[in-house]
């Protein structure tokens, strides 16, 4: 043996190799690296494991609970902009920025079905429409034909039947088929409650309107038809509700599915077929959640018990339902709330027909902030284009309009 070998030999044995880091010592390796971080990066990293954690939290909590009512109203583009704000500013974060960046694709990617982007119409296209496809137009009307941002609130807009029948549908599923009463003050200012609707009745308008179709009703709800109508029920919330709240208001007792229908099941013969539209107006959520105030909390707990007990009978009703379905109309729920996990695992959410990359139902004013307003089916039913006109400033939401036809 050389004198170099004796060295190296020497050296291999004084020079044993450095045990493996356990997953407890990266983490805190990550979390007190050797060298002291800047307050930049220090913001970054904390602002980054802070969104991270408000979106686990969100994805476990929205749609389960009452508590999480008031975080539910985010707008969902923040689920994409916040991600991709912080992406930005990462690389300051210079000690960590590679492990910091990996961390919000992971929760850009977790927040993404969250966002409202339609990202899916980047690449589907919906199939050609074939003879038997028709047309079928939901909206929610907000309070039928009644001009009520007027001063007096009495003033009606003579444009109301123009917009449906550009809307030019076989089937109509309309909702808030109903008036305000202007004369209880500023509805805004207040909780919405049973003594502000009006019950209307305008049936011979819609037959002169409509001369041919079909015309079922129920609480809020009503349906058009161009087709037979061979059966319609309003779905009872009752049921799902606890029993504090099954009780009918004063208000509606000569109304009563004012308060117990949400959503009107109409059975319609297309073509030989006899498909269930589901026009549905869920409850609101709760929007004068305080958490100071007892009063507002116990409101909160109610509209989201009235809201789930709304999902569950369009849910019970399905289930039993051998029809194909079509359920479109006014969920008030963004694609930030995870209260749609209630629907039927048979429906199949429509959006990727909508050309839009980005779907707002939602109007204030001239601003369309996002989606509230949804298209659902079965997967015997077809979608062969989507879309969603202008209300013509005559409601604060946007029309659907789809072509569909039974497979």
């Amino acid at each position: 043996m050389s004198d170099g070998d004796a060295v190296t030999e020497q050296r291999l044995i004084s020079t044993p190799p450095q045990p493996e880091r356990s997953w407890a010592e990266r983490v805190r390796r990550f979390v007190r690296p050797r060298r002291r971080w800047c307050w930049g990066t220090k913001l970054v990293v904390t602002a980054s494991v802070a969104w991270l954690l408000f979106v686990l939290c969100h994805l476990l909590a929205s749609g389960r609970t009452s508590l999480w009512a008031p975080i539910e109203l985010i707008p969902p583009p923040l689920f994409l902009v916040v991600p991709v704000l912080l992406l930005i500013v990462a690389p300051l974060a210079r000690p960590v920025r590679w492990r910091i960046m990996s961390l919000l694709v992971v929760t850009a990617v977790l927040g993404a079905g969250l966002s409202g982007v339609n990202y899916a119409t980047l690449w589907y296209t919906p199939p050609p429409a074939g003879p038997g496809a028709i047309t079928v137009a939901a909206w929610n009307t907000e309070f039928w034909d009644q001009d009520w941002r007027t001063a007096d609130g009495d003033r009606y807009s003579p444009e109301f039947y123009t917009y449906l029948h550009k809307l030019d549908a076989d089937v109509y599923l309309l909702t808030e088929y109903l008036y305000v009463n202007t004369q209880a003050g500023d509805m805004w200012s207040q909780r919405w409650t049973a003594d502000l609707a009006t019950r209307i009745d305008k049936l011979a308008e819609l037959r002169r309107e409509f001369p041919g179709y079909q015309v079922a009703v129920s609480g809020e709800q009503i349906t058009l038809s161009r087709f037979p109508i061979v059966g319609h029920r309003g779905l009872d919330l009752r049921p799902w509700l606890p029993s504090d709240q099954k009780e009918i208001p004063e208000a509606l007792r000569s109304w009563p599915e004012g308060y117990t229908v949400e959503t009107l099941r109409t059975d319609i013969d297309v073509n030989g077929t006899v498909v269930s539209f589901y026009d549905p107006q869920i409850a609101q959520p709760p929007l004068e959640w305080r958490l100071y105030d007892a009063e507002s909390r116990d409101v909160a707990f109610s509209k989201t018990l009235r809201r789930e007990a709304s999902y569950r009978a369009i849910g019970a009703d399905m289930a039993a339902n051998p029809h194909p379905v079509v359920l479109a109309g006014d969920l008030n729920t963004s694609p930030a709330m995870g209260i749609r996990r209630l629907l039927p695992e048979r429906l199949i959410d429509r959006t990727p027909a909508l050309s839009s990359l980005f779907p707002a139902t939602y109007l204030a004013g001239t601003a369309e902030l996002w989606r509230i307003d949804w298209l659902y089916t079965s997967p015997d039913v077809t979608v062969h284009s989507y879309e969603l006109p202008g209300a013509e400033r005559l409601s604060d939401h946007r029309a659907q309009r789809m072509v569909v036809s039974v497979s």
